[in-house]
């Protein structure tokens, strides 16, 4: 019996401690997997910090981009819209020119033209060319000036130039043009007129 109960006692002995061993190993993992799942809040903290921060970059990306797709759509409708209206001013132009053809005043303008543009080239026989309109009118300007100087040698070409009106004047050798068009004229007023109707269109005039 003696035996029984010492063999007893050592098995109850071993298991006792494979208990301790085990449940120490238990606690162990135990402890290291609460360390991990504190690990992974942090990890997963940050991982949620940094899907949020790139949700508003994001957003905010976009937002630049509708803004800056609206502000550019508006600045090319202004733009449209200013170049319309300079077309329009210059269609008003051409009719007033157009309509003005046999009136004095049109007659004064295209005689300094003509004289202007005579000194601009200098002596010696040239060619002036000008709209069908305006030809007849020409012609007896330069016969008005060539009553005053007759050494003034100028052939009116008999093909016309589409142009609103004023001149254009070619040298004999065909060397040098003196551009004097009503064209050329108004041409370098556009740049000024666009400023003035977009200054209008921002309520800044």
């Amino acid at each position: 019996m003696s035996s029984n109960s010492a063999l007893e006692r050592t098995i109850n002995k071993v298991l006792s401690q494979k208990e301790a061993d085990l449940i120490s190993q238990i606690d162990s993992a135990y402890q290291e997997s609460l360390k991990n799942i504190e690990g992974s809040k942090g990890k997963l903290e940050d991982e949620r910090t940094r899907i949020v921060e790139s949700a508003k970059k994001q957003a905010e990306n976009l937002k630049r981009q509708v803004v800056g797709s609206s502000r550019l759509a508006a600045r090319n409708q202004e733009l449209i819209m200013i170049e319309s209206a300079v077309n329009n001013a210059f269609e008003q132009a051409k009719k007033k020119l157009a309509s003005s053809g046999d009136k004095e005043s049109y007659k004064t303008l295209m005689t300094g033209i003509i004289e202007e543009s005579l000194s601009s080239v200098g002596s010696g026989q040239v060619t002036m060319e000008c709209n069908k309109a305006d030809a007849d009118l020409v012609r007896n300007v330069i016969s008005d000036l060539q009553k005053k100087n007759p050494k003034i040698k100028v052939n009116v070409s008999g093909e016309s130039i589409d142009v609103l009106g004023g001149i254009r004047v070619i040298s004999e050798d065909g060397t040098m043009t003196y551009d004097n068009t009503l064209n050329s004229r108004l041409e370098p007023r556009k740049p000024s007129i666009r400023k003035n109707i977009a200054h209008m269109l921002r309520g800044e005039a």
